[in-house]
């Protein structure tokens, strides 16, 4: 990546008008930071996302330069290695058939980062997540994951439930009646009543999807069974009918589990990294602002986030 040139063995004060910033043993010059600027205004787009402010865009270049190298540190640290095919395979199924070219122009129009930004930013979130692995709070492999599915099986849980829309109690009672008798007839009955507010047939939801003026009614009742309750907003009396609970097989939501895995363990690992960077002695150049988390700033702070679906980098401070 641009700026790799600036990185040499640090000697004599931390304080040169020539050095941009300090980090640990290295430094990164002035003359790197100016190229690697240069090298992204070089793109039309980023050039108009950095023209209100230039010295703004060299403190964020800057941010990005530092934390290139924590994270290259904190790679060496917990021994992991992420090669460019994986951060390939990484922003390929982040992009889902999205084309890369539109994506990367958009991110550089919005938030003047270039291909090799992105390319950087998912090295460091698999470098998180995998270091978590490492130190053995972030297990992604696929029995980590089925023991996480056995472990959720009360919380996936979802309820088979029928909603039919009644205009009175007395419709309401016969329904709720025909119902417990012939639970396999609700396809029928709800026909007699359709409506925008009846399903045509039994749906499956998970305790976050149901309707919230029914949640306590369901929760109160048992498989098999069904209540009527008068809901203003629906215009009348509905009537719950609850099918059955259903656990969904490991396959249809293997997906979900990995995401709440993959955040749980890019969590842990962005602490780590924190830890790493901790431990680095980091002094920016006064000239171009000081480090706030990863961004290098005038002084007020803030973080700028590469990818929003990518993960945060680390957090941490800076040393004098």
């Amino acid at each position: 990546m641009v700026g790799l040139t600036g990185l040499v063995a640090l000697t004599g004060c931390r304080t040169s008008p020539t050095v941009a910033a300090y980090v640990g043993e290295a430094q990164i010059s002035v003359d790197a930071l100016s190229t690697a600027v240069d090298d992204r205004l070089a793109d039309p787009d980023i050039a108009a996302f950095a023209a209100g402010d230039r010295t703004a865009y060299a403190r964020q270049v800057l941010g990005l330069e530092v934390t290139e190298r924590v994270y290259a540190a904190a790679a060496r640290r917990y021994d992991v290695e992420v090669s460019d095919a994986d951060v390939a395979d990484r922003i390929d199924a982040l992009l889902a058939g999205a084309p890369a070219e539109a994506v990367y122009q958009q991110l550089a129009q919005q938030q003047g980062v270039n291909a090799d930004d992105v390319r950087e930013n998912i090295r460091q979130q698999l470098v998180r997540q995998r270091a978590a692995a490492a130190a053995g709070t972030g297990d992604l492999s696929d029995a980590a994951l089925q023991q996480r599915y056995e472990q959720s099986r009360d919380q996936l849980a979802q309820v088979q439930l029928g909603i039919i829309t009644v205009p009175d109690q007395a419709t309401a009672d016969d329904v709720l009646a025909q119902l417990t008798a012939d639970p396999a007839g609700y396809p029928a009955v709800a026909a007699q009543h359709a409506g925008s507010n009846t399903l045509a047939e039994t749906q499956a939801f998970t305790a976050d999807q149901l309707p919230e003026v029914l949640a306590a009614s369901v929760a109160a009742t048992a498989p098999g069974q069904g209540f009527t309750q008068s809901v203003d907003q629906a215009g009348g009396i509905v009537v719950g009918f609850v099918a059955g609970t259903v656990v969904p097989a490991f396959a249809d939501v293997r997906d979900q589990l990995a995401q709440q895995a993959e955040s749980e363990a890019d969590e842990a690992g962005a602490a780590l990294v924190g830890n790493v960077r901790d431990d680095i002695r980091i002094t920016v150049n006064p000239r171009y602002g000081v480090l706030d988390g990863d961004q290098v700033v005038a002084g007020t702070g803030g973080v700028v986030q590469l990818l929003e679906d990518a993960g945060n980098g680390a957090t941490g401070g800076s040393g004098d």
